[in-house]
């Protein structure tokens, strides 16, 4: 029988939220600054998985101009309940400070595929909300608190409030369901199983000591008693971890916590739980922050881990121990009926490889910074079987650049696209990029110089410090140029060459500027942002305000093979 294989969401998609409806799973991940709002994918078997549509796609939803890198959309929880699914997120707008900002909202659908309805407001004490719906009718909300004193009154703290669903407000007294000097946790979730009101909540950060813990009340306001498995392996001021990797640094699945829990059809019960692949490559020792940490260039992924209940009703990981594991029993039912079933996914939600956009609509594996991609930034229509980008703020805009980007989804990646561009000022650029956030990229594009006419550079900005690495290589007018780059480990080549050259025989693009050691791109190496990936992106700027577009053909990016 196949097995799962982890991660099951590959780069960027953090903070899983599952649930199943039916013969029906669906995830939630967290998007940050990334538009549009969570990313959903759906699955019948819990091994296959298909990206399905955003449901915070208006900006009446969803308005992050201005907002910091890592910022946005934090933790969102995908919950549903009689006929109607709800979604429940915080949108931070400040973080980088003493005072956070930590909007939380509510959206509703009767169909997961939209339309979502417009925010309703939630109390803001924290981020990571959960709704719960328990079986008497009534809704509640659990979040993480933040807290700006100095010193904080305590190091982890949770609060429960009733919403009221008529009438879309929450209701009654807000209370600390969890308060500790120790133990730090968040992304919180309620469950109920045999009259016990289970908190299942992340603990101890996101980095690669973070873990999942879980305590249970007989009464929903608490006091919660904790689970304390493997206490002999636990340190003095240690989480009492269901499931972690922290002991573990040799495995494959770093950082295991922030877990969601669902049943299947056959009473069979799994984790989902953020987790993250290590590259080689180590921060300095003298950095100021996580000196020493190893980097993340694909940030925190998705994965997925069975669990069974103990005979005096606590959740531990179903084999024993609380290890996460790169390969998974399935769910009994997956059977000949589940793959007709993915055979028959539709094409718009196949994998993507190579975009020759044709389609009328950006495939949903595009996301773009802080707004959407309007027919001001991009047209799929102005020139048949071409994506036409409108040049329009720098790099550092966190109000209206025009860029769309994919995943880095491995360690082995092999990206190229096709443009045609004809700058005629140095403020006018297109091209090929590889991007953690608007301070932190490398950047091969195409320019006008005043000498050499059009050109071609390749631009490094690591945490504000900006270099070109070649110098500007002159271009002929009136062709057509491939850009490429490729990924092996941590180091990067980026190529270009031109179309009627380069197209047949991809061993024609000639290297452009050094092999790059790119880890810098990574949640443990960036200044501001620390909580997305490395996206794979193509781009257009005009700073003379007057819009230059470039057109782009294709745009490929795809597993490479690390022997290469």
């Amino acid at each position: 029988m196949e097995k799962i294989h982890n991660p099951i969401l590959r780069g960027f998609h953090p903070d899983p939220s599952i649930i199943r409806v039916g013969e029906d799973y669906y995830i939630a991940t967290s998007t940050f600054e990334w538009w549009p709002g969570v990313r959903l994918h759906h699955s019948t078997d819990l091994i296959h998985w298909e990206l399905i549509e955003y449901p915070l796609n208006r900006v009446s939803q969803l308005d992050l101009r201005g907002v910091g890198a890592s910022q946005g959309i934090w933790a969102p929880c995908l919950t549903y309940d009689k006929g109607v699914f709800y979604l429940v997120y915080t949108i931070v707008r400040s973080f980088y400070c003493n005072m956070y900002d930590t909007e939380n909202y509510l959206v509703t659908a009767e169909n997961i595929h939209g339309p979502w309805s417009e925010p309703t407001p939630l109390n803001n004490f924290g981020f990571d909300p959960s709704l719960f719906h328990d079986d008497n009718g009534k809704k509640y909300m659990v979040s993480m608190v933040t807290d700006h004193r100095i010193p904080k009154k305590y190091i982890g703290r949770l609060v429960l409030q009733e919403f009221d669903a008529a009438q879309k407000k929450m209701v009654g007294p807000v209370k600390d369901i969890y308060c500790a000097d120790g133990i730090f946790l968040e992304g919180p979730h309620i469950f109920k199983r045999h009259g016990f009101y289970y908190l299942f909540s992340a603990d101890t950060g996101t980095g690669e000591g973070h873990g999942q813990t879980i305590q249970r009340s007989r009464n929903i306001w608490g006091p919660y008693e904790m689970y304390r498995p493997f206490d002999e392996k636990r340190q003095e001021g240690e989480a009492y971890s269901i499931l972690t990797s922290r002991h573990h640094e040799d495995i494959l699945l770093q950082k295991a916590g922030h877990c969601d829990l669902v049943e299947t059809q056959n009473g069979e019960w799994y984790a989902v739980h953020l987790c993250g692949r290590a590259s080689e490559e180590r921060n300095p020792a003298n950095v100021e922050r996580f000196a020493g940490d190893r980097r993340y260039m694909l940030d925190r992924e998705t994965a997925i881990q069975k669990m069974r209940w103990t005979d005096d009703d606590w959740l531990v990981m179903a084999e024993g121990e609380n290890t996460p594991k790169e390969l998974v029993e399935p769910p009994e039912f997956v059977g000949k009926n589940d793959i007709s079933k993915r055979d028959n996914i539709s094409e718009k939600n196949q994998a993507l490889i190579c975009d020759n956009f044709d389609a009328p609509k950006l495939h949903l594996d595009y996301q773009s910074l802080r707004v959407p991609m309007s027919e001001y930034y991009l047209s799929l229509t102005e020139r048949a079987g071409w994506l036409r980008m409108y040049g329009r703020s720098g790099l550092a805009s966190k109000f209206s650049q025009t860029l769309i980007a994919r995943r880095m989804t491995e360690y082995s990646i092999n990206a190229k696209t096709c443009l045609e561009f004809e700058p005629e000022v140095f403020k006018q650029m297109a091209g090929l990029i590889l991007m953690y956030d608007t301070e932190n990229y490398l950047y091969l594009h195409i320019t006008h110089d005043e000498d050499l006419g059009k050109c071609i550079t390749l631009l490094k900005a690591e945490n504000k410090k900006y270099e070109y690495l070649t110098d500007y290589i002159p271009l002929e007018t009136g062709r057509d140029i491939i850009l490429g780059l490729t990924v092996r480990g941590v180091w990067t080549q980026f190529l270009y060459g031109y179309r009627d050259v380069c197209e047949k025989d991809e061993k024609l693009l000639q290297k452009t500027g050094p092999c790059i050691n790119a880890s810098f791109l990574s949640d443990e190496a960036c200044r501001e942002g620390w909580f997305t990936g490395t996206m794979i992106g193509i781009c257009c700027q005009d700073l003379t305000g007057f819009g230059k577009y470039a057109d782009f053909d294709w745009f490929e990016v795809q597993a490479g093979n690390m022997e290469k």
